[in-house]
C-alpha cells in the first residue's frame, strides 16, 4: 500500500458519504442536529478539493494528515474534529515512509481509534462511533496476526464495523447531542457509527480493488 491506496481510500470515503447524505442526515434528525450527512459531506468535499489540488504525491502519512486538518477546519459538529484527530493520528503513525503493509495499517486505525476514544470521552456502548471503529480495528489486528490475506482482513474489518453499526440501535446513548434524549434515543442507529461503516468499507475497496 502506498499513497494512491491512501488516495483511493479517501475519495471512496467521499463518494459514500455523499451517496448516504441524507440517509445520514435523516438518522441524525432522529436523535441529533439533522446536519451529520450535510456536515460529513461538506467534509470530504473539501478533502477532495486538496486531493484534486496536490500535484504531487507526498507520502501517504503527509495524505492522511492534510485530510484530517482539512476535516477539522471544514466539518461543525462533532464530527470534524473527531475524523480529524483520527486521521492526522493515524497519519504520523506512517510519518514520512512511502509504502506499509497490513500490520502497520492496523495501527494506522489503532491510533485512530485512540485519539476518537480520547477526543470524544467515549467507550464500546455508548452508541457513538466508536461501536463501528473498535471492532474494526480490533478484527483487523487479530487477522493480520492471524496471518490472513490483507483482503480477508480488510474484509473482515468493514463487516466488523457494520455489526457495530446495528449494534447500536437498541443501546441508549451516553455521549453527545444523543445522550439528552435518555431512554427516547433507544431504538435508532447511531449516525456517527454509521457513517464509520462507510468509511471502514470504503477502506476496504480502496486496498482491494486496483485502479
Amino acid at each position: 500500500m502506498n499513497t494512491e491506496t491512501v488516495r483511493r481510500w479517501l475519495m471512496q470515503a467521499a463518494a459514500s458519504v455523499r451517496e448516504q447524505r441524507d440517509y445520514l442526515t435523516q438518522l441524525d434528525a432522529a436523535i441529533g442536529d439533522a446536519d451529520h450527512g450535510t456536515n460529513m459531506d461538506r467534509g470530504f468535499s473539501a478533502v477532495l478539493g486538496k486531493l484534486e489540488a496536490t500535484n504531487d504525491a507526498p507520502p501517504p502519512g503527509r495524505l492522511l494528515i492534510t485530510a484530517g486538518s482539512t476535516l477539522v477546519s471544514t466539518v461543525g459538529g462533532a464530527s470534524g474534529p473527531l475524523w480529524g484527530s483520527a486521521l492526522r493520528s493515524g497519519g504520523r503513525v506512517l510519518g514520512d515512509q512511502t509504502t506499509f503493509d497490513g500490520a502497520q495499517l492496523a495501527e494506522v486505525l489503532a491510533a485512530a481509534l485512540a485519539s476518537v476514544k480520547d477526543l470524544g470521552t467515549a467507550s464500546l456502548g455508548d452508541k457513538t462511533m466508536v461501536d463501528a471503529l473498535e471492532p474494526a480495528v480490533e478484527t483487523l489486528k487479530s487477522r493480520i496476526a492471524d496471518g490472513e490475506s490483507l483482503a480477508q482482513a480488510v474484509e473482515a474489518a468493514a463487516a466488523a464495523a457494520e455489526v457495530g453499526m446495528r449494534a447500536t440501535i437498541p443501546l441508549q446513548a451516553r455521549k453527545g447531542r444523543a445522550s439528552y434524549l435518555g431512554e427516547r434515543s433507544i431504538g435508532h442507529q447511531d449516525p456517527g457509527a454509521t457513517s464509520t461503516a462507510l468509511i471502514m468499507r470504503a477502506l476496504q475497496r480502496a486496498v482491494t480493488t486496483q485502479p
